[in-house]
């Protein structure tokens, strides 16, 4: 910034310079200017240099924005003409930034007055951040990116923007050789597309990791990078300090949860903790913890991050899903996971979202089920308990065929637009064929970053739709219902049911909540029977009937 506009609050003038007709961008920048509270001035297309200069002279300019967007043979003879006048005048202690193609940029760059090159794929939240400067702020804009901007340590925020929508980009990624993860944060970092990088961890660190003698050596790298010491982790944050400075964050682990938690936030300055309320116990097989005392274990973590003022998500309702619960059964999880969060002080939390599941989920259902959830937890908002909203793609619903894939990514994002995320956790378009490399990880936040492209300005409403409205209104009904039997069944083991560890295993050892896929399990009843009804999951009597939660109970739960 130069020192004639530092500490003031300047004009904005631009306009396509020469020839250049080319105007989008430039009007699109002095509107974000103008929507800060900036005077500005829009000169047209094809601004002859001395006009230009003699507007800049008139509004007393003192941040001037040149556009170019044409061919860049006649670029240097139209800059020569323009900074011969800008000196002649005595105005070289301006603020000058150039938007152009990238060959156009080439050129500008000879000139060294331009203090920012724009291309027009810059993210808007760091536009909103370099025009902060002019209005003496030190603390950079967040924005519903929810994280600082820079290499500074970020810290997560519930804030939004009014001034632009656009959430923050997350990715999971590990592969089965620590060094190639090294390589490959550093190339996803490199590329400034993901603003958090989620640490894929193989089975035998998340079960052992604390226990390595109980390694089954064999199993190495089966399911992500396989970090055995704290300098490993150390190395993947070193291998992140580039580009944009992704954040790093890791899942609970399956065992020593607590453990896993002070290193992740020792090393990598885990972003967020991510927890289970029912899984990763013997009721997924992730681990051997009995379902009671991994919930207490859970939960002693969830408090652990709560009293460092740490946000955390609660990765639990598609687990129901991905196991085709009813979608009441999902959204009430949802709540009591919400619900748990907020009763062991956790301020900020992450609120998962998985779209496509089960698989034949369709869009308007899927929808309304995440509509349903967001209404039930929007009413546990207060001052001292708010939530981000993460969404994402469905990982069984992914085509072998990569081409369909990237079309299902596409479409499950726009559809979860509809929500006005936070956070969209990216998946791969590659998850039903191979774990993600680099290069998927770019290519599917690329295809993201598209559909935010042509969404972010204003999308029809497609949570109006009257299909959806009935479904969600019907899911929230359905769910308070179950909400109130399952207070109403447990009260007499504690005055607080839904968040007392012992009611919360009893409710799945039961069957009140319970999964088809869960028959057999040893701490499930799996005794529920769900189908796709018209694009939704409902539970169903032996013939086939749609039934309520509240007659299923009754017919087949009764002692």
């Amino acid at each position: 910034m130069s020192e004639l506009t530092k500490n003031i609050k300047p004009v904005f003038i631009g306009g396509a310079i020469g020839n250049c007709v080319h105007v989008a961008g430039v009007y699109d920048f002095l509107r974000i200017a103008e929507s800060m509270g900036f005077s500005t001035v829009f000169l047209g297309a094809a601004v002859e240099p001395d006009l230009f200069i003699k507007k800049i002279i008139e509004t007393n300019a003192g941040v001037v924005c040149v556009s170019y967007r044409l061919t860049p043979d006649a670029l240097n003879s139209v800059l020569d003409k323009f900074f011969a006048g800008i000196a002649k005048n005595n105005l070289s202690g301006l603020t000058f930034y150039f938007g152009g193609t990238p060959k156009a940029i080439e050129v500008a760059k000879k000139y060294p007055l331009f203090s920012e090159f724009f291309a027009g794929e810059e993210n808007i939240n760091n536009t909103i951040n370099l025009l902060s400067q002019f209005r003496g702020e030190s603390k950079k804009i967040e924005g519903n990116s929810a994280f600082e901007a820079g290499p500074e340590r970020k810290s997560i925020s519930d804030t939004t923007s009014e001034i632009a929508y656009l959430p923050l980009i997350r990715h999971h990624f590990g592969l089965p050789s620590l060094p190639d993860t090294i390589k490959g944060i550093e190339e996803i970092a490199g590329s400034g597309l993901v603003d958090v990088i989620s640490i894929a961890t193989d089975q035998n660190a998340q079960e052992f990791f604390f226990d390595p003698d109980k390694m089954d050596h064999n199993m190495d790298g089966t399911g992500g990078v396989p970090v055995r010491t704290e300098a490993d982790m150390e190395a993947l944050f070193n291998a992140s300090q580039r580009g944009n400075f992704p954040r790093l964050r890791v899942y609970s682990g399956t065992k020593n949860l607590l453990q896993w938690a002070e290193m992740s936030v020792r090393t990598i300055d885990n972003a967020w903790g991510t927890i289970p309320l029912f899984w990763y116990s013997q009721l997924d097989g992730r681990s051997k913890r009995p379902l009671n005392e991994a919930i207490d274990e859970n939960k002693k973590v969830m408090k652990w991050y709560a009293d460092r003022d740490i946000p955390v998500e609660i990765n639990d309702s598609h687990h129901w899903s991905l196991r085709e619960s009813s979608d009441v059964t999902a959204v009430v999880d949802f709540y009591l996971s919400a619900l748990n969060a907020k009763k062991l002080g956790v301020k900020r939390y992450i609120a998962q979202m998985m779209f496509n599941t089960p698989r034949l989920t369709t869009p308007k259902m899927d929808l309304a089920k995440m509509l349903a959830k967001d209404q039930l937890i929007s009413e546990l908002k207060d001052e001292n308990f708010t939530y981000l909203k993460q969404v994402r793609a469905g990982l069984t619903h992914f085509s072998l065929d990569m081409n369909v894939a990237k079309g299902q990514l596409a479409a499950s994002t726009m559809l979860s637009l509809a929500l006005k995320p936070e956070i969209i956790h990216v998946v791969s378009f590659t998850e039903a064929n191979h774990a993600a490399t680099p290069k998927d990880v770019i290519e599917s936040c690329s295809i993201v970053k598209g559909v935010l492209k042509n969404t972010w300005k204003g999308m029809p409403d497609m949570c109006l739709d009257p299909d959806v409205i009935k479904r969600k209104d019907y899911l929230v009904a359905e769910a308070k219902k179950m909400i109130e039997i399952l207070t109403n069944t447990y009260s007499a083991i504690s005055d607080d049911p839904l968040t007392d560890s012992v009611c919360l295993g009893k409710m799945v050892y039961d069957g009140y909540l319970d999964a088809p896929q869960l028959r057999g399990n040893p701490a499930a009843l799996g005794k529920v029977k769900t189908m796709p009804v018209n694009g939704g999951y409902d539970i169903v009597d032996d013939s086939g009937k749609v039934i309520s939660h509240a007659e299923y109970f009754s017919k087949y739960l009764k002692k």
